[in-house]
């Protein structure tokens, strides 16, 4: 059976995918590769191959699908089937890019934790009875990583090329799959990866933001064991 090798988001880790892990990993290998230690999405993708089996599953979610979409620019031939999760083929809009240079700043100065509690998290998740948890969670995955994996994601983010032309070429099952309320990865962003990879399947999550996977757990490992499977 092809194992499925998993790409985190920007300051998550394994804990990101446990409800998918709990439940994949009965009948397959999973791998959880960390995106941490290099600053740009090249020199990841290589990373995450050089470790990786000869052939794969490959799924990211946000930062880890632009990680994956690096890779089927670079290794299509390793990837079996490709699973891209709230995440955005584009490159950096210069609002954006402008946005990280005061927020590394309040990190090089030991502010992580308040940059992910009151910059980055709270887009993430939508109101929900769930949502402390979530966010704790999140914080906690956050500072265990710490500043320094957050200064390097955050120049690899920065400088990352547009990949939606390494899209047309994808030719493996894809799942494009996103939580309804996504606010930093919207649903035009999905349309297009959707619309750029032939024979692809959009799937929109109800009830989730931008981390489905803890959001809605049920409905989304369902998606990909369909995914998986097909």
């Amino acid at each position: 059976m092809t194992p499925l090798v998993l790409l985190p988001g920007m300051m998550c880790d394994g804990r990101l995918f446990a409800p998918q892990v709990a439940v994949l990993g009965q009948h397959r290998a999973v791998h959880l590769a960390p995106i941490t230690e290099h600053d740009s999405t090249a020199a990841l993708a290589q990373a995450v191959l050089d470790h990786a089996p000869p052939r794969f599953a490959l799924a990211g979610l946000s930062m880890g699908g632009i990680v994956a979409m690096e890779i089927m620019a670079r290794a299509p031939e390793r990837v079996e089937r490709l699973a891209l999760l709230d995440t955005n083929p584009r490159a950096e809009l210069p609002a954006v890019q402008a946005a990280r240079g005061p927020q590394m700043d309040k990190v090089r100065a030991g502010g992580l934790r308040d940059v992910m509690r009151d910059e980055l998290k709270p887009n993430y998740l939508m109101d929900s009875p769930d949502k402390p948890r979530v966010m704790d969670l999140c914080l906690e995955m956050a500072m265990d990583l710490g500043a320094d994996v957050f200064l390097r994601q955050s120049r690899a983010l920065r400088d990352r090329p547009d990949r939606c032309e390494a899209l047309r070429t994808v030719r493996v099952p894809t799942l494009v799959l996103m939580g309804a309320e996504d606010r930093l990865c919207p649903r035009d962003r999905h349309e297009l990866m959707h619309d750029l990879i032939p024979g692809s399947t959009l799937k929109i999550i109800d009830g989730a933001a931008h981390l489905p996977t803890l959001e809605q757990p049920q409905a989304t490992t369902a998606a990909l064991a369909r995914w998986l499977e097909e």
